[in-house]
């Protein structure tokens, strides 16, 4: 390794307001980094805020991700990719493509600009067991690689097109739109612009059923206008693609219109043309495996699996969960430890207890816990975590109000000083809570579930929690 550098990529975001040319901060923020002797990565870099004009112009400066296997790397060995960006604050356009149909109520299509503020953290706050994410990111890279080589692509072929497919509320969705910004922030010196396009599948099958592959065509058509200009990247985002899928089947059996196979005919055709633009990603998600045509798997690039989080993916993001109610003061201060850290005290633990069993010297296992409050704490949490084994991450974010709601409650002293203030200073929270009281909450909410499920003997749904009146 000492004889190896790693890129490290670093991402500087500017306040909405600064006005400073990109190469400026760059070159400001390379030179305060060279200065350091090491980085941590992941982590959020301070120190800058003594330099006035970075002061004045930025707004956070993160060590996102790196090759290096160390979280720790002395900055003479890294080559500092410095990615500067300026998040837009303008939602998605609602009706793109120039309307809706007669009658109809969906919109086809919307397109949002990218690095967008109301995208902000998704990325980061996305866990996963497997290295999903960084796996994305390297396939945009080999396909940037190769355009840029100028690689035949009637010998090497790729389609740029990506399929996610796995339960409900495993983040697919958010991870396809995550990835459009990070790829934004990532290509910023590469393309002036970049564009988020969603797709409304259930929008192409309206009532009019003779008008959808008129729709098909007009939506690409829009979408090829955005691809033509070459400083502008292009993310097209299919949700639910098996809603196009699930219609071409049935209508080939002969339950839908043959306007359906049309439809699904005209969007694989289109998919092929775009295959040979540099700028433009195809991403899509699917609940249903069994639902996906065979000829659109066949031009995914990347058919990944997204499953429901393991014991560690629960653990961290319950993790976060909880330490964004510290950062607002609605939980007194902690620190929770990370995952390994957690998982490792539980098997020192376990390992005490063994011995104790067996006759040996195992030592007092309560005092190691209750020595470090934050120790004990992340042990609670690892235990929490495996009991919410089968749970998808969507569910494990409604965990906190739901323990909130039904277990901690909230005093009618405390109502007052939990609501925003009338000067708009923010919120001011009063009555913090202990973490122990939410892991509790949390826990009760959990085993009501199970019981739950076992007297209404169905089966797994994603993992959703179930609310009963009474």
């Amino acid at each position: 390794m000492a004889s190896h550098r790693w890129p490290v990529h670093i991402e500087v975001r500017l306040k909405p307001t600064s006005t400073a040319r990109f190469d400026t901060i760059s070159e400001l923020v390379k030179e305060l980094l060279e200065q350091d002797e090491t980085l941590y990565i992941p982590s959020v870099l301070s120190g800058w805020e003594t330099h006035r004009v970075l002061r004045q112009n930025v707004e956070i400066i993160t060590a996102s991700e790196s090759s290096c296997p160390s979280h720790v790397l002395p900055v003479g060995e890294a080559i500092l990719e410095i990615h500067i960006y300026q998040p837009s604050q303008m939602d998605s356009s609602e009706d793109w493509i120039g309307g809706r149909l007669d009658g109809d109520d969906l919109s086809p299509a919307t397109v949002c600009d990218l690095p967008n503020g109301s995208l902000e953290g998704v990325w980061d706050s996305l866990v996963y067991e497997d290295e999903i994410k960084p796996r994305l990111l390297n396939y945009i890279y080999a396909t940037l690689l190769f355009s840029d080589a100028d690689v035949d692509s009637n010998i090497v072929a790729w389609n740029r097109v990506v399929l996610l497919h796995g339960p409900p509320g495993t983040g697919k969705t958010s991870l396809c739109r995550a990835l459009a910004q990070k790829l934004s922030i990532r290509l910023s010196s590469r393309y002036a612009h970049s564009k988020l396009v969603e797709i409304n599948s259930h929008s192409l099958f309206s009532k009019w059923f003779s008008e959808s592959g008129k729709l098909v065509g007009k939506l690409f058509a829009n979408i090829t206008d955005l691809v033509d200009d070459d400083t502008t990247f292009v993310v097209v985002l299919i949700d639910e693609v098996e809603s196009l899928t699930a219609a071409r089947t049935s209508a080939m059996s002969g339950n839908e219109p043959s306007d359906a196979i049309r439809v699904v005919n005209a969007l694989l055709t289109q998919l092929d043309k775009l295959k040979h633009r540099k700028n433009v990603l195809i991403m899509s998600t699917s609940n249903l495996t069994q639902a996906i045509d065979s000829a659109y798997i066949d031009r995914a690039d990347i058919v990944q699996y997204v499953g429901l989080p393991a014991q560690s993916a629960i653990y961290s993001i319950l993790r976060t969960c909880l330490l964004e109610l510290v950062r607002v003061s609605i939980i007194t201060s902690v620190d929770i430890l990370d995952a390994k850290q957690a998982e490792a005290d539980v098997r020192t633990v376990a390992m005490m207890e063994s011995e104790d069993e067996d006759g040996g010297t195992g030592g007092d296992n309560e005092g190691f816990i209750n020595q470090n409050r934050s120790r004990r704490v992340s042990v609670l949490l690892w235990i929490l975590a495996g009991k919410c084994k089968g749970m998808s991450g969507r569910s494990l974010r409604r965990l906190p109000v739901l323990a909130q709601a039904r277990h901690i409650g909230v005093s009618a002293a405390n109502w007052s000083s939990a609501v925003p203030s009338a000067n708009g200073g923010g919120a001011r929270r009063g009555g913090a809570s202990d973490v122990e009281v939410w892991l509790s909450g949390m826990e009760r909410i959990v085993d009501q579930e199970s019981q739950s499920r076992a007297i209404s003997g169905r089966g797994d749904h994603g993992g959703g929690i179930v609310e009963k009146a009474g």
